[in-house]
């Protein structure tokens, strides 16, 4: 069996947005929906089991200490947003960050302005080494420091191990935006020291949109309030006619109603795959994709919008066409069968470990034809 069937004419460079599934997650998609179909939920045990193997993985994927850290959410957005709104703010903290995040980890932030909290931005575009320039931004008011592993536009990685090991000793929460991240490069909880990591499956670990990672530390978990309640996250959940409740101790306390037990399936077909292989060779794999699409910028003179220092990218690689209007040439791609995006001003292109140098190769030439 093939790993994916993705339609021969087609090249997917655009893996930092939504993935293609792989073979197994589409016959797995096929088969849960033909037992469901058939069998209705009879099977409930089982899939109840699927759902406990997903996380066991996810653990695994962060070095988690237990499954139990791990919750299930629908997206990223939604765990910044428990977070947000689920820390006691006082008037005068403030968060830093940096001002080229996703939407989704900037918005979250800014919501908070009208509670008094401020938001110290860092312009990555106006910083040589962003981790220091970073820490420089913190004082004795700052409560969170949130930051993706790697910014979605230009692709710049950063060094997460200092910003950890700061946060830990001045008691600041770093929260890690890994949706760029997971599935493609290996992810250590005890060498970053985050206390907050979350990631949509839907990207690098080649699963569905709406199945997310939360993962919280287990001595941050009793100080962040809930605001969504239901049956499924509390300590006694199955138990329907007890009367008296508490909110469970493991993370499940953040997942308030029934699970999303297609997607489930799916994301861990995703995962089997990823685990399979091994993160130390789909890393490797992604380098080096990611290093001959420099090539190919460099040899037809574009400009680099991505950081050329290795440790400081990933598999995200953005470019700009000089003089030319990029969103028509990203257009263009598109129309040619080049999946891609338009990202920070440029084309953005994000290959996974099994693209090839071909299949790149070819990518730079129907560009060449556009212009």
């Amino acid at each position: 069996m093939s790993l994916f069937s993705l339609d021969p004419a087609m090249i997917h460079l655009n893996h930092a947005a939504v993935a293609p599934w792989p073979e197994r997650t589409v016959a797995e998609v096929v088969r849960f929906a033909q037992e469901n179909g058939f069998k209705g939920s009879s099977h409930y045990a089982r899939w109840l089991g699927v759902e406990s193997e997903l996380r066991r993985l996810l653990a695994q994927l962060i070095n988690a200490p237990s499954d139990n850290d791990i919750a299930l959410l629908k997206s990223t957005s939604e765990g910044l947003s428990m977070i947000a709104y689920g820390l006691d703010w006082q008037s005068g903290d403030n968060i830093v960050s940096i001002a080229q995040e996703f939407p989704s980890n900037r918005i979250v932030w800014e919501s908070l302005r009208n509670q008094g909290v401020e938001l110290r931005l860092l312009d990555l575009n106006r910083s040589q080494d962003p981790e220091k320039d970073l820490i420089a931004l913190c004082d004795d008011k700052t409560r969170l420091l949130s930051v993706s592993s790697v910014q979605y536009a230009a692709g710049e990685r950063l060094q997460l191990k200092g910003l950890g090991e700061y946060c830990r000793t001045h008691d600041v929460i770093f929260v890690v935006d890994a949706i760029q991240s997971l599935g493609a490069f290996p992810f250590d909880l005890s060498e970053c020291h985050a206390d907050i990591v979350v990631a949509d499956g839907h990207k690098w670990m080649l699963g569905p949109e709406g199945v997310a990672l939360f993962y919280c530390d287990s001595a941050l978990r009793p100080r962040l309030k809930l605001h969504q309640f239901g049956w499924h996250m509390v300590e006694s959940m199955g138990d329907f006619d007890r009367i008296d409740w508490q909110p469970a101790d493991s993370a499940r306390r953040f997942e308030c109603g029934s699970s999303n037990m297609l997607g489930i399936h799916a994301l861990r077909a995703s995962l089997s795959l990823i685990h399979e292989l091994g993160l130390n060779r789909i890393s490797t794999d992604i380098i080096r994709n990611a290093e001959f699409v420099i090539d190919q910028v460099d040899t037809a003179g574009f400009e680099l919008l991505t950081p050329r220092e290795p440790l400081k990218r990933a598999g995200i690689v953005t470019f700009r066409v000089p003089d030319r209007d990029n969103h028509a040439i990203y257009q263009g791609l598109m129309q040619q069968q080049v999946v891609c995006a338009f990202r920070g001003g440029g084309i953005r292109f994000s290959p996974h470990f099994y693209n090839h140098e071909e299949g790149i190769e070819t990518a730079f030439k129907r560009l060449s034809e556009l212009l």
